[in-house]
């Protein structure tokens, strides 16, 4: 019997019993409920294959789908003062932002940098709304300057991917003077005769959507992506009435003039690359890259000996 205990029962209850399936394996659709499976997922750029709907996506995901191969090279953002303010809630300001960084592996709620998409010389950057909503603080602002003034100094357009939940309330009025920042370094590329195109994602709220994300020279977003400045449900408690189906969601506003595109992500590529040439005054972008010609091999030419005599 402890022969049948202790070895023939645990060897079969191991043979048949359940294995655990790694938690990262499958993701689940927050729109249809389908489960996705991550590879799957993340080749079609986090867009759900059954309902198309639009997750989240960090910077760097993004930007290696944008760029050629997927390489880009990060631009440097002057670091702030850590917290100006001394603020304080349930957690001190410094170890909510290490508890973000330590989450997305990020410095802070923007990325920025500089490659080629589609063979055109581009600077890009993009919000983060997993690190604390992507709250637009000093940081933010700094390094929207920081891509302007790089744009400006290469001659390059300048995308912006916008994705936030407004103004970073732990930096107090310092956040809020991040409005007029970014505006002048948008300006910066008007006078430089340069194409600012922004890329509104879901969510686009607050003060951001109050200044550089409405600030561009074409406006795109992705499906069903909320826009706005104060949410549908504030709105709501203070007319106190009904809003339309679909209110301040990215295909309303471009039904009501708002926007000029609403462009699937999986599309936005190519979208971007042909709108980017357009501005620029660049010839259309070649689809795809044929090898070179084979160099023809010239032949020598035969000399006969001439006969002796």
């Amino acid at each position: 019997m402890n022969w049948i205990t202790n070895y023939v029962r645990p060897r079969i209850n191991s043979i048949f019993s359940r294995r655990e399936t790694p938690d990262n394996l499958w993701t689940k659709c927050d729109e249809c409920g389908t489960m996705l499976f991550h590879r799957e997922l993340a080749d079609n750029l986090n867009v759900c294959t059954n309902c198309g709907h639009h997750m989240a996506i960090t910077p760097r995901d993004r930007f290696t789908s944008l760029f050629d191969g997927g390489i880009f090279t990060e631009v440097e953002v002057p670091a702030p003062l850590a917290d100006p303010l001394n603020f304080r809630d349930q957690k001190k300001y410094p170890d909510r932002m290490k508890a973000a960084q330590k989450a997305t592996g990020e410095t802070e709620a923007m990325l920025v940098a500089r490659g080629e998409m589609g063979r055109t010389p581009v600077v890009a950057c993009a919000q983060d709304f997993s690190f604390m909503g992507g709250s637009m603080g000093m940081y933010v602002g700094n390094a929207i300057i920081a891509a302007a003034e790089e744009a400006v100094k290469l001659k390059r357009p300048l995308i912006l991917f916008s994705a936030a939940g407004g103004a970073r309330m732990q930096e107090g009025i310092l956040s809020l003077m991040q409005m007029p920042r970014t505006t002048v370094a948008v300006q910066m590329l008007k006078e430089a005769g340069l194409p600012y195109i922004v890329v509104l994602t879901h969510p686009t709220t607050g003060g951001v959507t109050a200044s550089y994300a409405m600030l561009g020279d074409v406006h795109i977003a992705e499906p069903n992506a909320l826009i706005c400045f104060a949410g549908p449900r504030v709105i709501e408690q203070t007319i106190r009435e009904k809003l339309p189906e679909g209110f301040q969601r990215a295909e309303y506003l471009l039904d009501h003039g708002m926007l000029d595109r609403v462009t699937k992500r999986t599309e936005m590529r190519d979208e971007l690359i042909t709108i980017t040439r357009m501005l620029m005054g660049e010839p259309p972008a070649v689809k795809g890259d044929l090898p070179a010609p084979a160099p023809i091999p010239t032949e020598e030419p035969v000399t006969e000996d001439a006969p002796k005599e």
